[in-house]
């Protein structure tokens, strides 16, 4: 996808897929504002990357390109198939914990058709999507894990998720809030 502005063209397109879905939009609005907040935790020139990636995070929700009903591989196979930046089909299909709920979901093999790179853009994505809640509220990550759990079941494959992932997901949240504190005004 040779674009002037990946963060334009994701724009539109999760407008396209997950507007349709309501309450998921409003997340994902809020989720590339939070994105635009902590574009400094990350390299100039990864900015635009990282805010392209927050629009497409949940693209898989979107019931026309959700085979697997595994929202993070799905919506990175759909983007892979449209010829997107390997980085940002790569933030999409990692973004906050998926190694995690892949292997809780048996498709760990499936996603690791994404090469993962813990990365100071992972870190920054996951922190805008863990720290807005499901109608884009704002949260701290406690708040949001408290918020995720109390939906789902103990056996359930998400609630186990974030119960192992929590703390590893939350020294990624703590390394992007370091860098946007240390980072110089731009």
């Amino acid at each position: 996808m040779n674009m002037d502005s990946d963060s334009s063209a994701a724009a539109a397109l999760a407008e396209n897929l997950v507007k349709p879905l309501g309450r998921r939009w409003e997340h994902v609005q809020a989720v590339a504002a939070r994105a635009h907040e902590l574009r400094r935790a990350v390299a100039p020139e990864d900015e635009d990357t990282l805010i392209a990636a927050a629009w497409l995070h949940d693209l898989g929700y979107a019931p026309e390109i959700g085979h697997t009903r595994f929202h993070p591989l799905d919506g990175a196979r759909y983007l892979r198939d449209q010829h997107w930046p390997e980085v940002i089909v790569n933030l999409v299909a990692h973004h906050s914990g998926a190694r995690y709920e892949a292997a809780e979901r048996g498709l760990s093999d499936e996603l690791a058709e994404f090469p993962f790179q813990d990365s100071p853009l992972l870190d920054a994505l996951v922190t805008a999507d863990l720290t807005t809640g499901p109608a884009g509220e704002r949260f701290t990550y406690d708040e949001r894990m408290d918020e995720i759990l109390s939906r789902y079941q103990p056996d359930d494959p998400v609630h186990r998720t974030w119960t192992k992932a929590r703390p590893v997901i939350g020294e990624a949240i703590a390394r992007a809030e370091r860098r946007l504190a240390a980072a110089q005004p731009r």
